[in-house]
């Protein structure tokens, strides 16, 4: 079998000393969260529950700080919530919040990932073009006296999108990769659309999070190696946990001689550990995330999480006949099928050939 593998003491040896100690004290500040988690569970008396509820917001406030010092020493790590005006914060907390509800379902959920994208497009290219403006000159529907026309101001972003390629990390990744190329080609005053790589790798879910092993598939994989020379690469994966598929991509990569220009990992929601992996192990990586998360569990999720993202966006797989790409592109619908009719015919490319 075409097949690359990186296990996890590959990765812990990317990190520091410090870094795992930092590490190991957010593990602990964290099982001191979990004690409160029992008490809410348990449905106790309201007395117990409002003293319980309290004790829990003052170990996320910790938390949150504790992550936030360890983020300011790190110049490669943007978290929307530490980088923006605080005005911004409570949209992002209440998408998360909605990301993270076991109730929130399938179309909502798609629904409230497009809007993180565009937060996170923000974060990563438009902030930075503000000072410099592109025109774009729009034709309306109205011809009355004549036929109208709009002028619009917006970031010009063309020198930081016109050299990307998705990099997409199946399957998970497949509809937020579609989802940023848009905003890429939105803000394009030549209307770029994005090149695409798909990559299949999946992490071995039999093992935990010490001992586990990230697969790559080339078999299962399209890309052009060529065309991966030089070029922007950007992985917009909902979830980070451990960062191991996208440090074994990125490894392959390397040890086939491509030296990207930069690589930009953006994700809904990352967990500290998986982003510190990522920046020690990948030179020149900026990873941007709209939240991040303390730790994982022995499974290698996220805690608190907001369970299998893929499975959320996706639907899930039967284990002996997972979906290729175009089934996959199939199962969205026509809705976003149209939505992101450009996308789907640059990964038809990529696929057929």
């Amino acid at each position: 079998m075409n097949k690359v593998i990186l296990t996890a003491s590959d990765l812990d040896g990317y990190l520091s000393t410090e870094d795992k100690e930092k590490l190991l004290h957010m593990d602990e500040m964290y099982k001191e969260a979990l004690k409160e988690f029992e008490v809410i569970s348990s449905g106790s008396h309201e007395k117990r529950l409002k003293a319980a509820k309290d004790k829990l917001i003052g170990s996320y406030d910790r938390m949150g700080k504790e992550m936030q010092d360890i983020v300011k020493e790190e110049a490669s790590l943007h978290v929307y919530s530490f980088d923006t005006p605080k005005e911004s914060h409570g949209e992002a907390s209440r998408l998360i919040a909605k990301l993270r509800n076991p109730k929130t379902q399938h179309e909502e959920f798609v629904y409230y990932v497009q809007r993180a994208y565009e937060l996170l497009f923000n974060l990563a290219f438009a902030d930075h073009a503000l000072a410099s403006k592109n025109y774009l000159i729009t034709e309306t529907p109205v011809t009355v006296p004549v036929r109208n026309f709009a002028v619009h101001k917006i970031p010009d972003v063309d020198d930081m999108i016109n050299n990307t390629v998705m990099c997409v990390m199946l399957r998970g990744a497949l509809l937020p990769s579609m989802i940023l190329s848009k905003e890429i080609q939105e803000y394009s005053s030549a209307n770029f659309v994005t090149p695409f790589a798909l990559f299949r790798i999946k992490r071995d879910d039999s093992k935990k999070e010490h001992n586990m092993e990230y697969v790559l598939d080339l078999d299962k994989s399209y890309f052009d190696l060529g065309s991966l020379q030089g070029k922007d690469l950007i992985f917009a994966d909902p979830m980070n946990a451990t960062g191991g598929s996208l440090v074994t991509i990125v490894e392959y990569l390397k040890n086939e001689g491509i030296e990207p220009k930069s690589i930009k990992v953006i994700n809904v929601v990352s967990a500290l550990k998986g982003a510190l992996r990522i920046v020690r192990a990948v030179e020149h990586a900026e990873v941007y995330t709209l939240w991040m998360d303390p730790v994982l569990n022995e499974d290698a999720y996220i805690l608190p999480g907001l369970g299998d993202a893929g499975d959320r966006l996706n639907g899930k797989d039967q284990d002996d006949n997972p979906r290729n790409m175009i089934q996959l592109i199939a199962d969205y619908g026509s809705n976003i099928s149209a939505l992101y009719r450009s996308q789907v015919r640059k990964i038809e490319e990529t696929v057929l050939g």
